[in-house]
């Protein structure tokens, strides 16, 4: 990989939301090479880099996603097959992680801006699962809602040298 995206909405007032699994991942990982976020106007994003891989955190909402990854993968002449986007998905558990290639956005809007961005959907996916609701509460809702304490420690523990997305 050599750009690594992890989708949420900016602002402290989603920091914890569900929506925000793929931030909360990327920071747990960044966090643990020492290494911090830098803002790039340009990149409509947080960049780092860490032993060359490039790491974003698009500060436009999860709907418009799409804008920063496009910008990223074009200055940094990456193709979409050297891009994982990190990010949550209803369709998994609570905790389980999945990482494939070539999917459709199953209804993810910020998956959509990217796929649309880019041009195709040939770009890596590591969906971390935050489940449904158990109620009747609407999906746009559920996924504004914060994760527990207990549920945020979980996907920490996720570890991206697992996957293969980055090197020891």
């Amino acid at each position: 990989m050599k750009l690594i995206v992890g989708l949420g909405n900016p602002g402290e007032k989603y920091k914890s939301n569900r929506h925000n699994a793929g931030v909360i991942v990327l920071d747990s990982f960044i966090q643990k090479t020492n290494s911090e976020f830098v803002p790039s106007s340009k990149m409509e994003s947080l960049v780092t880099q860490v032993k060359g891989m490039h790491f974003c955190k698009p500060q436009n909402f999860m709907n418009n996603s799409g804008n920063a990854v496009s910008k990223m993968s074009t200055f940094y002449k990456i193709s979409p097959k050297d891009i994982c986007v990190v990010h949550d998905d209803l369709d998994l558990e609570f905790g389980v992680v999945k990482l494939q290639i070539g999917r459709g956005s199953a209804g993810h809007n910020g998956v959509q801006d990217i796929i649309e961005k880019l041009g195709t959907k040939d770009f890596w996916r590591l969906r971390v699962g935050i489940g449904r609701p158990v109620d009747s509460t609407p999906i746009e809702d559920y996924v504004l809602k914060d994760f527990t304490s207990e549920q945020i420690d979980t996907l920490r523990k996720i570890d991206l040298h697992e996957y293969k997305l980055v090197e020891e």
